[in-house]
């Protein structure tokens, strides 16, 4: 039985990424211990890393030309799961970033 919101992150075993896709899982499922219903990891090859909410792709590895930020993956999430949570010093780092870049 699944468990909503299901969040997938498939990652590249070539690559060697598993320890990040861990690292990733852990941070999201602190931040929303409540609100995530399961976390998967997905082995693959390819270079991959995808992290996916309900089947939306949150962030593509290769289409963004880079890993995410851990604070801006849970702004991605929270906007999704839980929009009138506040995220402590990920948002005011991204508001901090907005103004005067520091």
């Amino acid at each position: 039985m699944t468990r909503e919101p299901r969040l997938e992150i498939e990652y590249c075993t070539q690559c060697r990424w598993l320890m990040r896709t861990a690292w990733t899982a852990q941070e999201l499922l602190t931040t929303f211990p409540q609100e995530l219903g399961e976390v998967a990891l997905i082995p693959s090859t390819g270079g991959v890393f995808d992290v996916r909410l309900d089947g939306e792709t949150l962030w593509s590895r290769k289409a963004e030309g880079g890993f995410a930020e851990i604070p801006l993956l849970k702004q991605m999430v929270r906007d999704r799961i839980a929009p009138d949570r506040k995220l402590g010093h990920s948002d005011r780092k991204a508001a901090g970033d907005e103004s005067h870049g520091s």
